[in-house]
């Protein structure tokens, strides 16, 4: 494999407007990764007993915020300022951050979680529908790839990099350095070219405009009639059911399980991170196919058949065992979104990406109930039972879904 293979989807950077954009977008995902460690830490304060159920509750809002409005944010970026969007979301949710280290009820963490992703999920799809509109066709399937990437890499990378840093803090510690990385971002954010994130319409004069429902639904029809992208997005079902037992229920197994430390939590989040990043750069030099289908099934397979003993290993071999389920989980879902920017018209794209964003993210509010239910439910048993559970889904997803032509 050619090391240039490897990094193809950089050559986007080239592009300063992009490289700025896609800077502000990865320092934020950083962010949230310290969020979500942040927030298991402070769960497991309130006690043991209920840290799953309230961890699990809380990724519960946050795609439910997601389901709810990112549908409409592809909509709403069409008709005002994209970057109006982006810092004034952005800014909202470093407010909200900022709130976390003084929680003192278990309410008050749902209603933080669910406000701060509300207005994520104004950010998220806006910052996707930017891009072809910033990148010039001859490096936007790098663009795309490379954004794609980085979302689905720090998603598993950035828990690793904030379990380490709660080494040295504590879990309310930890929100404030989140903060400060919204304030860079931010920063960035506000030095981007209005001119240049300005909507450009596409209505010709006697054409009527579609309305937001209009609209929703044909970028759910085109999402759910791509064969490529419709298995793609199942398989993040099946990768959905594993990563949130992983989420979920690692501190539980790390502190709970095996008697360990917050430090202990963090490195066996970084061996997670390990695997993913691997992945995460050879995905696309492995896999050259039209659907990513020997990607998208070995990635979910190997993520299930890791988890299934994790609650009979010992720190060394969960160690091991967490660097393979975080390969297999970026197997599986990098090349959703890839598939979108290579498959669906570039017109319709916005429509398609707010779609996924919200489809895939209703995944992840089945399964963070599940693994709460099995963390709570089966304490000794629960890695065992989810697994089952997510290569029972991806049978059933090949059989019914594969696509017919690679």
């Amino acid at each position: 494999m050619k090391l240039s293979k490897l990094l193809e989807p950089f050559h986007a950077l080239r592009n300063k407007l992009f490289a700025k954009l896609y800077l502000a977008q990865t320092i934020s995902l950083l962010g949230d990764a310290f969020t979500w460690v942040g927030l298991a830490l402070l769960a497991y304060q309130f006690g043991e007993e209920r840290a799953a159920v309230i961890l699990a509750t809380a990724l519960t809002l946050r795609v439910t915020a997601f389901i709810i409005f990112s549908p409409f944010a592809g909509i709403l970026a069409d008709r005002m300022s994209r970057k109006k969007i982006l810092y004034i979301t952005h800014f909202i949710r470093m407010g909200i951050v900022g709130c976390l280290p003084f929680v003192t009820e278990e309410w008050q963490i749902y209603v933080l979680v669910f406000l701060m992703n509300v207005f994520n999920a104004f950010f998220s799809p806006t910052y996707r529908s930017v891009i072809p509109q910033i990148v010039e066709k001859l490096l936007y399937r790098q663009a795309i790839g490379l954004s794609a990437a980085t979302y689905q890499l720090l998603g598993v990378l950035g828990p690793g990099l904030a379990g380490i840093l709660a080494i040295w803090l504590g879990a309310r510690e930890i929100f404030f350095v989140d903060a400060g990385t919204f304030v860079i971002a931010g920063i960035l954010l506000l030095s981007l070219p209005k001119s240049k994130l300005d909507v450009i319409s596409d209505e010709v004069e006697g054409k009527i405009k579609p309305t937001t429902w209009q609209d929703v639904s044909k970028g759910i029809k085109i999402l759910f009639s791509n064969q490529y992208v419709r298995f793609a997005l199942f398989i993040e079902l099946v990768s959905a059911v594993a990563g949130a037992l992983i989420l979920v229920n690692t501190i539980v197994l790390v502190k709970g399980g095996l008697n360990l430390t917050d430090k202990d939590y963090g490195i066996i989040m970084t061996a997670f991170a390990i695997g993913a990043m691997v992945a995460a750069f050879v995905s696309g030099a492995i896999d050259k196919s039209k659907s990513r289908r020997i990607s998208l099934i070995v990635g979910a397979l190997i993520l299930g058949i890791a988890i299934s003993a994790a609650n009979y290993f010992n720190f060394s071999m969960l160690f091991l065992v967490w660097i393979v389920a975080g390969l297999g989980q970026s197997l599986a879902e990098i090349p959703s979104e890839t598939l979108i920017g290579e498959t669906v018209p570039i017109e319709e794209q916005g429509k398609v990406y707010g779609s996924h964003f919200a489809f895939s993210h209703l995944w992840w509010a089945f399964a963070y109930p599940l693994a709460g239910f099995l963390g709570t439910t089966f304490p000794n048993q629960s890695f065992l039972y989810g697994g089952i559970i997510t290569l029972v889904v991806l049978v059933l997803v090949v059989i019914l879904l594969r696509p017919k032509k690679n």
